[in-house]
């Protein structure tokens, strides 16, 4: 009986470990930089894995260095990001490590831009106005890529402004307030945003390249994620979210809600594109 007893608590405890491990296994560590373009991409994807019964705990960065050591370090274990030219340095700095799991959007653009009053229509018209803007282009926080490729395109085409450093807060504002007065400016802006939404605003042409062209994002993996957890790699690749859907659900929240309301709400309002990218091989 004593033998029969042993085996059994011995059986027992091999399933009582064994379940944290498979719950463990149902965990997805993700990623986010917390800017507009990827927040809604990482609440969508959150949903769809959670679906199939995944329990996503999601870690925001603000800077790109940190968010792509702690992929790498295994500190999170997915991340969305843009892998051409925007994190293009910490990409090929831990590539070897790293694995691209599938694309999600496509479009992200980078560039100066102008209320669409202001009389000049290229980049290499900005010094001929230079005086109008007070030497300045408004820029945001200097970690950011466009800043970098901003500084590039200043050099590019021998600019005499300015880049002022600060926030996107603060350079919505200035926006803002100068489109109120029907004054000149001229800002860093990207697509997908509301503001290219709210305001009449139009992005200066740039004849040499300084910017990228429109770019697209990728969930990017520790290498071996898609091995290792091929039900989670399948809805991950099923979600892809145009440029649109990501503008209208930040304009959403510009108008009050909440990113997570926003989000809620264009995940019920497209539930029956939700359900088709649920419809995927089960393991």
């Amino acid at each position: 009986m004593r033998r029969i007893f042993n085996a059994m608590l011995a059986g027992a405890l091999a399933l009582g470990l064994a379940a944290p491990a498979m719950a463990q296994d149902k965990v997805i560590r993700m990623g986010t930089m917390s800017w507009e373009d990827l927040t809604p991409i990482t609440g969508i994807t959150k949903k769809v894995l959670e679906d199939k019964g995944y329990t996503v705990e999601v870690t925001p960065f603000s800077e790109w260095g940190i968010a792509y050591a702690a992929l790498a370090k295994g500190d999170v274990q997915i991340l969305a990001s843009q892998t051409d030219y925007v994190a293009q340095d910490y990409w090929d700095r831990n590539k070897r490590r790293l694995e691209k799991i599938s694309p999600v959007s496509h479009g992200l653009f980078d560039g100066i831009a102008v209320p669409a009053y202001v009389d000049i229509d290229s980049l290499d018209q900005l010094n001929d106005r230079a005086d109008a803007f007070g030497g300045k282009i408004i820029g945001i926080e200097p970690g950011a890529g466009i800043m970098r490729e901003t500084g590039d395109a200043i050099d590019a085409y021998g600019l005499k402004l300015q880049l002022v450093e600060g926030s996107t807060a603060a350079m919505t504002a200035a926006l803002k307030s100068a489109v109120d007065r029907n004054e000149p400016i001229a800002v860093t802006l990207w697509e997908p945003s509301w503001m290219a939404q709210k305001f009449d605003i139009k992005f200066l042409k740039d004849p040499k390249g300084a910017f990228p062209p429109p770019q697209s994002y990728y969930w990017i993996g520790q290498k071996g994620f898609s091995e290792e957890n091929p039900e989670a790699r399948e809805a991950i690749a099923s979600v892809f979210v145009p440029k649109e859907e990501i503008t209208a659900i930040n304009g959403a929240v510009n108008d009050g809600k909440t990113m997570d309301e926003a989000i809620a709400d264009w995940i019920a309002a497209h539930g029956d594109l939700i359900g088709r990218w649920s419809n995927i091989k089960s393991y």
